[in-house]
């Protein structure tokens, strides 16, 4: 799995009490970790930077250069920003996040990836929003996004497509066809390309202490039909236990082989079943229901964990 580190987001208070006394050893000391957990790229979320942003993505480029060999992923919407911290780039090929269907966002964006040789992060949005039903958002790439980028001869092996992950708090429904879009996007086209998703957005606006639940449960999902790549937290020790498991197909502990389970029904195009589940365990009981409401069998609520289980 290629884990793109997603700590330096400037959703974070500390992230932006830190960008704004351009404390450096904060952000050296976050890419620093992030690198040593194993993430093979460092996301950089700096929101819109209207009024600073040609000076703060360059000076973030060379404050996290400084302790990181890892390619950069430029997160915002501020192209004059992105283009400022590109040309400061001395290491690896960085990653423009991103594109959408949008026609100012898709004239522009794919000519700047082109012109600084960059990989960049396509999502399956157009002006009129994000669709539910997976179909519409493969639909999206191939007749909006790809066509693009044979356009301009933009390389297919440097195009991510993001199909959106959406939290289960709000937008369940979108859960189950996201799943399904990862896995048509893979044949939708050939050569592939690569497909990655923003995992912990899943979680977004519930309770703290649910969220690594809900986020490794969703990436075993993924996992089955395919995903290779996520903005996720590569810190997260139970996610990388997880995707660990799923990867080397290690069944040598019951989680382990519920989660190796879950994969495999989901590859198979099969919902899994009660009988996949050891109810005397609370972690597979737990497992169990989050599954159920990140197919949007079982209704979410922050106290889902405590309903009565569902067979």
């Amino acid at each position: 799995m290629y884990i793109i580190g997603e700590s330096i987001h400037i959703i974070s208070e500390r992230v932006k009490s830190a960008l704004a006394e351009r404390d450096a050893h904060f952000f050296q000391e976050m890419a620093a970790k992030q690198t040593e957990a194993g993430a093979q790229a460092l996301d950089l979320n700096l929101g819109p930077r209207k009024k600073d942003g040609e000076e703060v993505f360059p000076w973030m480029v060379k404050t996290v250069e400084a302790v990181s060999d890892l390619p950069l992923c430029f997160d915002s919407t501020n192209l004059m920003g992105i283009e400022a911290g590109l040309k400061n780039v001395s290491k690896a090929q960085p990653i423009i996040n991103s594109t959408s269907a949008e026609p100012e966002r898709l004239e522009k964006v794919p000519l700047l990836a082109k012109q600084y040789n960059t990989r960049l992060v396509a999502l399956t949005m157009g002006s009129s929003g994000i669709p539910v039903a997976a179909e519409e958002r493969v639909n999206i790439a191939l007749e909006t996004l790809i066509p693009r980028m044979l356009e301009i001869d933009f390389p297919m092996q440097d195009l991510i497509i993001d199909p959106l992950v959406l939290t289960v708090s709000g937008c369940q429904e979108y859960c189950p066809h996201l799943i399904e879009a990862v896995r048509i996007l893979q044949y939708a086209w050939d050569p592939s390309p690569m497909i990655s998703v923003g995992l912990t957005n899943v979680s977004n606006a519930v309770p703290n202490e649910n969220r690594p639940l809900i986020n490794r449960t969703y990436a075993a999902m993924l996992m089955g039909v395919g995903l290779q790549m996520m903005i996720a937290n590569p810190m997260d020790e139970a996610l990388k236990e997880t995707i660990r498991v799923i990867e080397e197909r290690d069944d040598s502990t019951p989680l382990g082989r519920m989660y190796l389970k879950i994969a495999d029904r989901i590859a198979a195009m099969e919902e899994p079943v009660i009988e996949d589940v050891d109810l005397d365990d609370p972690e597979q009981v737990a497992i169990w229901k989050t599954v159920q409401i990140l197919l949007n069998k079982v209704i979410y609520a922050d106290a889902y964990l405590g309903q009565k289980t569902i067979a």
